[in-house]
């Protein structure tokens, strides 16, 4: 990991508030111009699998709609009340797709069932045919586009709007041979299994971004690769003995990293607080989207300290230790 190529999450947050917006505001054009055509390809066949895309698309308008103005509120600079920021928005956006992901999963799968029971015939499969090759090419498109996104920022949000329009393209698969069969070969149940396999293949999607919006909200920490190299970053200077206490989580694109560090209890105030300026510039070189803050410790005489949660810490200190493989050193 260098600092010429900054982690998914770290481009700079103007940058990755520029990226942001762009994409979901295509996320949302590309939702509506799903609707108008499956609506179409819908009404001339019949199909249900054309429906349960048409569902889904619908659902995906009104989740890259949250999506897209919850980045914007992400986005904002902190304020007197939210001194952290407001990047836990684009986790709840994403609660928001899990949620909808679901209603969709359980209506698609509802009318796939009421088919098998009672098949109808599909009129003007053609129709149904070339609109879901139109629906696979542009949001493929789409999908592409939000990958090279990702690389450059962590956004929960966009996470969760690619990961709809990523089942977007297994389900307009899906469709496509569900309509195709049923048109051509006379299999009418043909197209209602597709549905059911659509419905079955959302649900699944739902599970994941509801784990990862989960993962946010409860401030899950960031990977271990990361927290090694923070520490790793923290430790380069030698005057630093030791760090302990570290704790790292993600508020929506930007990363919150803070840890106690040992200095030398001789040191003056200025000189330690010089030592500590120099680890977060080090750390903030590599990691450009995260708040650092650091808390010197007189190595050896300071006392147990840190709050509610300092004890628990340090229990897992020999966990962390081991997780990190640097000089992570918990004594105080």
């Amino acid at each position: 990991m260098s600092a010429a190529t900054p982690p998914p999450g770290q481009a700079d947050p103007a940058e990755a508030a520029a990226l942001t917006r762009r994409i979901t505001g295509l996320s949302v054009g590309l939702a509506a111009f799903l609707i108008a055509i499956k609506a179409f390809a819908w009404g001339a066949s019949g199909s249900v699998s054309i429906l349960a895309s048409l569902v889904d698309s619908g659902l995906d308008l009104i989740a890259s709609l949250a999506t897209f103005f919850a980045v914007r509120w992400a986005a904002a600079p902190p304020d007197p009340e939210h001194r952290y920021g407001h990047g836990k928005a684009e986790a709840f956006a994403a609660l928001v797709q899990a949620g909808l992901v679901f209603a969709s999963a359980v209506f698609i799968g509802w009318e796939a069932v009421d088919h098998i029971l009672r098949p109808q015939p599909i009129l003007h499969g053609e129709w149904g045919v070339a609109v879901m090759v139109v629906s696979i090419v542009a949001t493929g498109l789409l999908v592409l586009a939000q990958t090279r996104v990702l690389k450059r920022i962590g956004s929960v949000a966009v996470k969760g709007d690619r990961a709809h329009y990523f089942s977007d393209l297994a389900s307009n698969l899906v469709a496509l041979i569900g309509v195709g069969s049923a048109a051509w070969l006379g299999a009418a149940g043909l197209d209602a299994a597709a549905g059911l396999i659509v419905a079955v293949w959302l649900f699944w999607g739902a599970v994941n971004v509801l784990k990862e919006a989960a993962d946010h909200l409860l401030d899950r920490a960031l990977p271990e690769a990361a927290q090694r190299r923070i520490v790793e970053l923290a430790a380069a200077d030698p005057r630093i003995g030791g760090v302990h206490q570290l704790r790292t989580r993600a508020s929506g694109s930007t990363w919150m990293i803070q840890f106690h560090a040992d200095l030398d209890p001789e040191l003056s105030l200025e000189a330690a607080h010089a030592i500590m300026v120099e680890a977060e510039r080090r750390i903030l070189a590599e990691f450009p989207a995260a708040d650092v803050l650091i808390h010197p410790d007189p190595r050896g005489r300071a006392e147990p300290h840190g709050g509610a949660h300092a004890r628990a810490e340090e229990a897992a200190e020999g966990h962390a230790s081991t997780a990190a493989g640097g000089p992570w050193d918990g004594s105080r």
